[in-house]
């Protein structure tokens, strides 16, 4: 387990490095420059040159590229050319937002799709299997952003059991809070859910092709209790992969869902940032998203090695 636990480690390091280089100097070639953009169409040169060495960005490329970078390894993301505050605080203050958020889709989407999928292997080719599949063909079908509206119509608007949007933040207790990210979680968690169930579903049926299996029932156990016993931990590997990817996703890609509920979170902020080329706050922030896809992927890794041993070996 050392050794995987080694490689695996190394691996993390080099694709961090590697993902730096290609957010910084990516975002960096993009068209526009950050002091023209502040100071408008009729900015004199000489301006534009003082704001361009006020904010660093008449260094070389790869200067700066070593200055950020040692910077993050001691928690300094650099200072927001637009705001003028800390970039690791802005983030701070939206990750407070977008990562329960995340947490709270994930926890809704795994609720709903383990049992929805086991429930349809279980009952395969019957009416319940084919009104769960069906059910998710809608939700990989129909956009978060429609159910998003949908959810706001009917719950915010005609019963008013929540509010159309805004985050009235953790001061006001977690109730509040959890209370306030309700309607999005699901919005989120909804499309998420049926991608999930549709995997559990297939993964179970292929254990239950499995000579194992066949094994089991020849002993006297029912499919069911074949299922429940031998066919759930064969089935997770699959699982717990669109899990990890699904909080990558949830954490990185609530752009659009942030902006219909208004929430303050990290999407809003890279939106805000690329209006404003403010390119410090959208590489920070995309790394920091990269890093976290990265670390889940690893820890996913572990988790394959503590489920079946026998991948240690591969690694």
């Amino acid at each position: 387990m050392g050794r995987y636990l080694a490689k695996r480690l190394l691996s993390l390091i080099v694709s961090l490095v590697i993902a730096s280089w290609v957010i910084f100097f990516v975002i960096e070639i993009a068209p526009g420059d950050p002091a023209s953009f502040m100071l408008g169409i009729n900015a004199q040169p000489d301006t534009i040159a003082a704001l361009r060495g006020e904010l660093g960005l008449d260094e070389g490329k790869f200067a700066r590229y070593i200055s950020w970078f040692t910077g993050m390894l001691q928690g300094d993301f650099g200072t927001s050319y637009t705001y003028r505050t800390p970039v690791a605080q802005m983030i701070a203050d939206r990750l407070w937002v977008s990562l329960p958020l995340a947490l709270y889709a994930l926890t809704l989407s795994t609720l709903i799709a383990l049992p929805a999928g086991i429930y349809a292997a279980a009952r395969r080719g019957r009416s319940g299997d084919i009104a769960v599949m069906g059910a998710t063909q809608l939700g990989v079908a129909v956009p978060n952003f429609w159910f998003a509206m949908m959810l706001v119509l009917v719950f915010a608007i005609n019963l008013r059991w929540f509010s159309a949007g805004g985050f009235v933040g953790w001061e006001a207790g977690p109730f509040a809070a959890l209370h306030s990210l309700t309607l999005p979680a699901i919005a989120l968690a909804l499309p998420q859910a049926a991608i999930l169930a549709r995997v559990m579903r297939s993964a179970l049926l292929d254990i239950l092709g499995e000579d194992f299996i066949r094994t089991a029932r020849a002993k006297g156990l029912s499919q069911r209790q074949a299922l429940w016993r031998h066919g759930l931990r064969n089935a997770l590997i699959p699982v717990l992969t669109i899990i990890g990817l699904q909080f990558s996703f949830l954490l990185a890609g609530a752009i659009i869902i942030e902006q219909v509920f208004y929430l303050p979170g990290l999407g809003r902020l890279v939106f805000q940032a690329i209006s404003a080329r403010d390119l410090i706050v959208v590489e920070s922030v995309v790394m920091l998203l990269v890093f976290a896809v990265i670390m889940v992927n690893f820890l996913v890794d572990l988790t394959y090695a503590l489920v079946d041993p026998r991948l240690r070996g591969r690694g």
